[in-house]
């Protein structure tokens, strides 16, 4: 059995594909990821897979993002072991080597339109998303996994045999997070503007995906004209980080627990130039209450109907403490965080990460809190800052976008 590479680079929404040229011994013209042989130990296929993102488009800065199990393929009288890898790129620049006759970015389900490898698809849905990771996922915040979502249902839309399937799959997708109202909205979005086809479902599924990313910047540029120069915040929130980078604010940053995300961004930020400090989460409000910083800015899993925000656990008290110190306190976010009514979807984490002794402790670790609207100074959104009639406006316009499994066509 012969062990292969095949990694998937991915820029926004798009993978990279290359048509392999002469120079290759297989599968001559003919479409691929960038392929190449396990040199070495198969359970040591990423290090492979580096070297052949750097042979073959000359980079050497993609982010893993996942590794799939092994695909087997059986072409005639070949056998491969594929070991298939998704790797993420801040742009599309690449520098092919005499390996790829040609290359180009496209949306995924493009693989199964074109003349490729054998089991190129099967070694992509090996590491594209799924609604289980975005239903596991504890580490991305709500925009990052809405795109996710969105992805989800256009690469099952490609390969559904009817409408139905994959309106199975827009319900799971719908319930997989209830914390992260995005999740949702952005999923019914698509089916309730689409025609009931697959491939309807299929194309505009690939238009919201794009919008989607634009409306998270756009909500960025407009968060980072109420910066100031210092700014306190915490968690992961992909928009507040965008905020900050574009911004750039000296950052007092919380760092998080269990997970300890605001520790990673805290490292992002300083290695982008940014003064950072980071601190526990229990000293956030006080260090707060030191340095006044010109704004509280964070991101929403949900901003619900009646103006609240739910986010990760420890904005309600950073909140609290900013009105104490006569700091504004922002959330940063696309509009699709609205929730269509006031429910608190909490979610907690693993009760060992605070005991795991004997005794009889009851434990109770929240990931996220609820923060009362009359502490947040406004929701910066791609629509502008929504006050309170505006957050009903949105709510109710992603209520009427609910409804969409009540057709029956």
């Amino acid at each position: 059995m012969t062990h292969v590479v095949t990694c998937f680079l991915r820029h926004r929404t798009a993978i990279l594909l290359g048509r392999r040229s002469d120079a290759v011994g297989t599968y001559t013209g003919r479409w691929a990821g960038i392929s190449g042989y396990v040199e070495g130990d198969p359970a040591d296929a990423e290090r492979d897979a580096r070297r052949e993102i750097r042979e073959e488009t000359g980079r050497d800065d993609a982010t893993l993002v996942r590794a799939g199990d092994p695909v087997e393929i059986q072409d005639s009288d070949r056998e491969w072991t594929v070991h298939p890898f998704l790797f993420e790129t801040e742009d599309r620049e690449v520098t092919p080597n005499e390996e790829i006759a040609a290359h180009k970015w496209v949306s995924p389900p493009a693989i199964r339109d074109r003349e490729t490898v054998p089991g190129l698809w099967d070694a992509y849905a090996a590491v594209g998303p799924t609604v289980e990771t975005v239903a596991g996922d504890r580490t991305h915040g709500s925009a990052w996994l809405s795109v996710r979502a969105l992805e989800v249902l256009r690469d099952r839309a490609a390969v559904a045999d009817d409408d139905a399937a994959v309106a199975t799959v827009a319900r799971d997708l719908r319930d997989a997070r209830p914390s992260m109202a995005a999740v949702a909205n952005r999923v019914n979005r698509v089916m309730r503007e689409a025609e009931r086809t697959v491939v309807a479902i299929r194309d505009r599924a690939a238009e919201a995906v794009e919008a989607a990313l634009d409306a998270d910047a756009e909500a960025a540029a407009r968060a980072a004209e109420r910066c100031g120069e210092s700014v306190a915040t915490l968690s992961r929130s992909g928009t507040v980080r965008a905020t900050l980078e574009r911004a750039r604010p000296s950052v007092l940053i919380g760092e998080s627990r269990p997970a300890r995300e605001g520790t990673e961004v805290a490292d992002a930020l300083a290695v982008a130039g940014l003064d950072v400090t980071l601190t526990t989460d229990a000293a956030l409000p006080s260090e707060l209450a030191a340095r006044t910083p010109d704004a509280v800015l964070v991101g929403a899993d949900a901003v619900l109907a009646d103006g609240s925000v739910v986010n990760k656990v420890g904005t309600r008290s950073l909140a609290l403490a900013a009105a104490r110190a006569g700091v504004p306190v922002y959330v940063a976010a696309a509009a699709d965080t609205v929730r269509p009514d006031e429910r608190f979807h909490g979610e907690d984490g693993d009760a060992t990460d605070l005991y795991d002794g004997a005794a009889p402790v009851s434990v109770a670790n929240p990931i996220f809190d609820r923060t009362p609207a009359d502490l947040v100074t406004g929701v910066v959104t791609e629509r502008g800052v929504l006050d309170g009639e505006g957050v009903r406006s949105v709510a109710a316009e992603h209520e009427a976008n609910a409804k969409w499994d009540e057709r029956r066509d």
